[in-house]
């Protein structure tokens, strides 16, 4: 290692940046500087949810965070729909990203929001249409195995993760991502899939063989659910101490 990384990970919806207790300390074992946030609405920042928190309340969040501590160099990971938000953070401020990974993500274009990425978001929001407050969208329901509570199938992992989810507002899903700075495409990116557990109806979307910068798409693959932090934090460790 010539020198060490600054790593910012990105919690996906309804999660928090506890999600990654298990991978920090990994990198940080490493030399490297390690920030797991909790966006607004979630953790720390729970009470301040409510329908005006959106995607781009979230890149404000990030975008914040990297230039009040005077980050650069940044390898930024965003989980699930984090995905979105590093999208459009390194729209904003590209000149402090080094690398984009997208740990089973999203991933827009230009003008996209969730839902045009993952079309079953809509089911959620039409969900929430007739409740008391149609902007609040609960957690994921916990499923079967082999898919769990969001991938997590291990009993005291799922009770100590329940403890950590919160409702997620539907701005989130509704704004689009920003993409139109050219300094963008030239950040490369990779990608991470959890593969092997996929739930019934959602169909991920194929990745372009070509990076917006010209280079060959990097995919690697993990065998585990959704929620890879948890269950397979040290493979999950090793990818991303490859980066650095």
């Amino acid at each position: 290692m010539s020198h060490p990384t600054t790593y910012v990970l990105v919690h996906g919806a309804w999660h928090d940046g506890q999600c990654w207790n298990r991978v920090a300390p990994l990198l940080t074992a490493r030399g490297h500087r390690v920030l797991a946030p909790s966006l607004t609405g979630h953790g720390d920042k729970a009470h301040l949810l409510g329908p005006e928190v959106g995607l781009t309340t979230h890149v404000d969040d990030i975008v914040g965070l990297v230039l009040d501590n005077g980050l650069r160099d940044v390898v930024l990971v965003g989980h699930s729909y984090a995905g979105m938000v590093i999208s459009s953070v390194a729209n904003r401020i590209p000149e402090r990203i080094s690398r984009l990974v997208y740990l089973d993500a999203m991933v827009p274009t230009h003008g996209e929001n969730a839902i045009d990425v993952v079309p079953l978001t809509q089911a959620l929001i039409d969900g929430a249409a007739d409740t008391a407050e149609p902007w609040r969208i609960p957690p994921l329901p916990e499923l079967p195995a082999p898919l769990g509570l969001f991938g997590v199938t291990d009993p005291q992992d799922i009770a100590w993760l329940r403890t950590t989810l919160g409702d997620e507002s539907a701005l989130c899903f509704q704004q689009p991502a920003e993409m139109d700075n050219p300094a963008q495409a030239a950040i490369p990116r990779v990608h991470i899939l959890c593969v092997g557990s996929e739930p019934e109806g959602v169909t991920r979307r194929p990745l372009p063989k070509t990076q917006p910068n010209g280079e060959p798409s990097r995919v690697h693959e993990l065998k585990t659910g959704h929620d890879s932090m948890i269950t397979m934090p040290v493979e999950l460790s090793a990818l991303l101490l490859d980066l650095a």
